[in-house]
């Protein structure tokens, strides 16, 4: 969510421009949710990666037998994706709410 407010922070002038030319609330809204999904899947992915390779690591370097199934990981992805939406929204309704003529000056 840091990031997210820290990066609508940064882009307030690109959020102005945008609102200027035309852009409705709603697609800067879109904007910065698919900009949270897509930095938090990534994150849950590469955890995910790390997480089975560990698994993997572990299961030969000790004589503990490891067992990796779906349900876990699915539910890790989908853990990531809800936190990516439920933490993205503050910003980028933030993001959307912004005047025109605030965001430029």
């Amino acid at each position: 969510m840091n990031l997210m407010l820290l990066s609508v922070t940064e882009r307030r002038h690109e959020i102005g421009l945008r609102r200027a030319l035309g852009g409705r609330r709603r697609d800067i809204l879109l904007q910065f949710l698919f900009e949270s999904l897509a930095l938090t899947s990534a994150g849950g992915l590469a955890g995910l990666l790390l997480g089975i390779v560990a698994a993997i690591v572990l299961g030969r370097v000790t004589t503990n037998a490891t067992a990796i199934s779906w349900e876990p990981l699915a539910l890790a992805v989908a853990l990531s994706l809800l936190v990516g939406l439920v933490f993205g929204l503050v910003p980028a309704r933030r993001a959307a709410k912004m005047p025109p003529v605030q965001a430029l000056r």
